[in-house]
């Protein structure tokens, strides 16, 4: 039997089979509210027969966007936009839910991919972000709000009140967002965070806030509710003379947040610098996946070009990791698990008003169903 196409539990929540279609910011909400287009792409990708499905990196605070088009759920109206994206998936969907929560910090306020992607300036439609340190993200910004105790405060409710609005919609699993330069990521990495009280220093205070906030959402939705933690496993600096975020810096915040009640780690990598210099190829990122779980024992998620069912099927079936989250490889091919069940010989949920679209030739991928035809 196909490890891919085989269940698996993330804490009481157990997926039909191991494949994750990854969040994936669209830009594309209005004062962080879901648009039309969050209906037609998350639609899409509902009916794709993967296990598990997430938003995209969803903001906690507007000040914590990405950028002004960043998916939000921080107040009534982002929850009612949301709860509507929802409701039709569920209604044509069984698929299980996740969102994921995010702040950008120093990378807030930026223009979309397609515009550049720069800094948007204060009174052209931008505002002032927030970081650990005051410490630019790139050359020629100007730097950050370096976060007083109070803006922590602040930004932990916030985390706390999204999840319980993710709860409130429907959303059957979260995941914090502490990867890829992000707020969290940037109180890990000595690239980012050069504080002098208990959030800045040593690993364990650099760990300190990512945990508080971990702890604090964990203890604020219910148990049926799994909480995992994606994680930039480097900073891919290491050609440069600098202290950074490691993989066994990784591990530790992991095993970390295994005592705190996490569920799963999901493995990515970088995000921290621009100066970054990362490796870029086939299932580049699955080393990183491979080295945690050994190290933890913990549900782990594969992440990094993979594209083709037999290297994920190969990734499972080698024990590197116990699910593989897609992206890219899903927005080309939303069906793409329908491929894989194809050729991995795999069954796989999907609408009826579907099932007449198999090849000929193709084994019973969508379960024992019968097509009468006139």
């Amino acid at each position: 039997m196909s490890v891919l196409f085989s269940p698996v539990a993330l804490g009481s929540l157990t997926l039909a089979n191991r494949i994750i279609v990854s969040p994936m910011c669209q830009y594309s909400a209005r004062e962080g509210s879901a648009t039309s287009w969050h209906a037609i792409h998350l639609g899409s990708l509902a009916l794709s027969g993967a296990g598990l499905l997430f938003t995209e990196a969803t903001a906690v605070s507007a000040r914590g966007r990405i950028s002004p088009g960043d998916l939000g759920l921080y107040d009534d109206a982002n929850q009612e936009a949301l709860d509507r994206v929802v409701r039709d998936i569920r209604e044509n969907s069984g698929i299980a839910l996740g969102i994921q929560l995010a702040h950008a910090g120093r990378k807030a306020s930026s223009r979309e991919p397609w515009a550049g992607g720069a800094l948007i300036p204060q009174g052209m439609g931008g505002w002032l972000p927030q970081a650990p340190s005051a410490i630019a993200h790139a050359e020629g910004e100007p730097p950050p709000e370096a976060m007083t105790l109070e803006a922590l405060e602040d930004v932990r409710r916030s985390f706390v009140a999204s999840a319980k609005r993710a709860v409130a919609i429907g959303f059957q699993a979260i995941e914090l967002h502490a990867a890829h330069g992000y707020l969290l990521h940037e109180f890990l990495s000595p690239v980012a965070n050069r504080r002098s009280d208990d959030y800045g220093g040593c690993l364990e205070n650099r760990m300190r806030f990512p945990l508080e906030v971990f702890k604090a959402v964990r203890a604020a939705v219910p148990e049926s509710i799994p909480v995992g933690v994606r994680v930039s496993s480097t900073d891919w600096l290491d050609h440069l003379d600098c202290e950074s975020w490691t993989l066994d810096d990784t591990i530790a915040f992991s095993l970390a947040l295994k005592s705190a009640g996490a569920s799963w780690i999901d493995a990515s990598s970088g995000g921290i610098s621009p100066r970054q210099k990362i490796s870029v190829g086939p299932g580049y990122q699955v080393p990183f996946a491979r080295a945690i779980r050994k190290a933890t024992q913990m549900t782990v998620f594969a992440v990094g070009m993979i594209t083709e069912p037999w290297q994920a099927e190969g990734i499972l079936a080698e024990g590197d990791a116990d699910c593989v989250a897609l992206a890219r490889a899903m927005l080309f091919d939303p069906h793409w698990p329908w491929r894989a069940a194809q050729a991995l010989d795999g069954t796989i949920p999907a609408p009826k008003q579907y099932w007449r679209s198999l090849p000929a030739g193709t084994g019973r991928i969508f379960g024992d169903i019968a097509i009468s035809q006139r």
